[in-house]
């Protein structure tokens, strides 16, 4: 043997290599790569997980969203609706409040008339018995019932003119 080289010693090496090799492949390196493995395909379920979780939150976002602008528009609506009943309200009290001051304006323009002719009534009674009295005093006892009833009616008809003539003025 050349250089003190045997030849089995080296086959019988080499098989050691390959029987090592072959035991450290099936002890170490099939569990590491199976551990690789399951952690990426572990990491890769997560990113799954977390994409689905990211589209069903921006979907919900956007239901939110479309949500809220629901309600601004429901707030909006309800807003001018109820400004439309406040104005039509204020309207209907200003137009009751406009009423009842005509009614009692009108009330107290025909009260005032009614106690216009009240007094107008009441000063020909007694300017008729003032008149009465007076030609009762001139005239003495000569009074007649005919003469008396003569005055009453020439001063009926007097008193009727002027009130005529005070009140085409108006």
């Amino acid at each position: 043997m050349p250089l003190n080289i045997d030849f089995f010693q080296v086959l019988l090496h080499m098989l050691n290599f390959v029987i090592l090799a072959g035991g450290l492949t099936l002890l170490l390196f099939k569990p590491i790569v199976k551990f690789l493995n399951d952690r990426r395909e572990h990491y890769e379920n997560v990113e799954k997980e977390n994409r689905k979780k990211e589209e069903e939150l921006n979907k919900e976002k956007s239901e939110y969203d479309r949500r809220i602008a629901e309600a601004d528009e429901m707030i909006a609506e309800k807003r001018k609706s109820a400004e439309k009943e406040t104005a039509e309200a204020a309207k209907k009290y200003i137009d009751e409040a406009r009423n009842k001051a005509e009614a009692i304006i009108r009330n107290a323009e025909q009260e005032a008339e009614a106690r216009k002719e009240h007094i107008l009534d009441s000063a020909q009674t007694e300017i008729g018995e003032i008149v009465v009295s007076a030609a009762e005093k001139l005239v003495g006892g000569t009074v007649t019932p005919e003469r008396d009833g003569k005055l009453y009616d020439d001063f009926i008809k007097l008193a009727e003119e002027s009130v005529d003539q005070t009140r085409k003025p108006e």
